[in-house]
């Protein structure tokens, strides 16, 4: 059904004359009468009668005027949804309990009056396509890959850097060390589940192994967060690595230890990236939102892969 006939048929119904509703319309008389013509053969009925002072709804008319005015709102409803500054933000962070989800929930608590939708993609592709096809308007990622380099019309900003930790049992020959250095990591068993070749955080990892010479074992189902921590928890010759800022809870038996990693401290790179054609008046909020927020990267002491933000 054509909307601006629609809309022609209201203005004619509330005007109640065709010269009324073409100077409100700014348009012809002529083009008013043939959108209700066209409008009329569409529905098969008759929608006005000629009255002395201008134009009457008929009987058919008046039953369709309430649903007309309703289509009209629904298409204003529906462009709304999608026009920048009117629909939610929409961001993609990797895990609900990361570091990148505390960054959104700042991100709210300082600007309340902006709507977010936050979904949760798992591979870096799958979000740059996204990116790219309007379907979100940014995300949080470690940028790139060896070999990977993002697209030209993608942009991005590193805007934490995270620092790792050790998550023991209390049983671990390390769980009463109040820190730890890289090269104390070398011959315990990190157990990681969680890794999945090709991905960014399996890049990292890699690295990470290949620079100090760690053992990261990404063996056996990965059956999420509670099951990780209940085995670190009951076993005491595995351990496994922690963002500084995710948040997890476990059983007070547990005993569960959190022991920061140093010299140097490797520290994860969260990323924001978005398309560079993209008008949301709100990405610029966030962008601005975290470039006062976030923690400064490469700070001395650090350590990240040397492909982190190749240009």
């Amino acid at each position: 059904m054509d909307l601006e006939a629609v809309r022609t048929f209201v203005a004619v119904a509330e005007a109640g004359q065709f010269q009324k509703a073409a100077a409100d319309l700014s348009i012809t008389q002529q083009a008013v009468s043939k959108r209700i013509a066209a409008l009329e053969r569409s529905l098969g009925v008759r929608l006005f009668t000629r009255a002395p002072r201008g134009s009457e709804l008929t009987i058919d008319g008046q039953a369709f005027l309430p649903h007309a005015r309703e289509l009209l709102r629904i298409a204003e409803r529906s462009v709304a949804s999608v026009r920048p500054g009117r629909r939610p933000l929409r961001v993609d962070v990797i895990a609900s309990r990361s570091a990148q989800s505390g960054l959104m929930r700042g991100f709210h608590r300082a600007y309340p009056e902006i709507e977010l939708d936050v979904v949760m993609l798992f591979e870096i592709e799958a979000a740059v396509t996204a990116i790219r096809s309007g379907a979100i308007d940014a995300s949080f990622r470690a940028v790139g890959a060896p070999g990977r380099p993002l697209p030209e019309d993608i942009e991005y900003v590193r805007v934490l850097d995270e620092p790792l930790q050790l998550l023991t049992g209390p049983a671990h020959a390390l769980a009463g060390a109040r820190s730890v250095t890289v090269a104390q990591l070398a011959g315990h068993r990190i157990w990681m589940p969680g890794i999945v070749p090709g991905t960014e955080w399996g890049a990292y990892y890699d690295d990470l192994v290949a620079g100090f010479g760690l053992t990261i074992e990404a063996t056996g189902p990965n059956f999420g967060s509670d099951a990780l921590l209940d085995t670190i928890a009951d076993t005491p010759a595995l351990a496994t690595f922690m963002g500084e800022h995710t948040r997890l809870i476990w059983p007070a038996g547990h005993g569960l230890r959190r022991i920061p990693v140093t010299d140097p401290a490797p520290v994860y790179p969260h990323s924001l990236l978005w398309h560079r054609d993209n008008p949301h008046p709100a990405l610029a909020t966030l962008r601005a939102h975290l470039a006062a927020t976030a923690a400064r990267p490469d700070a001395a002491g650090t350590w990240t892969p040397d492909w982190v933000n190749p240009h």
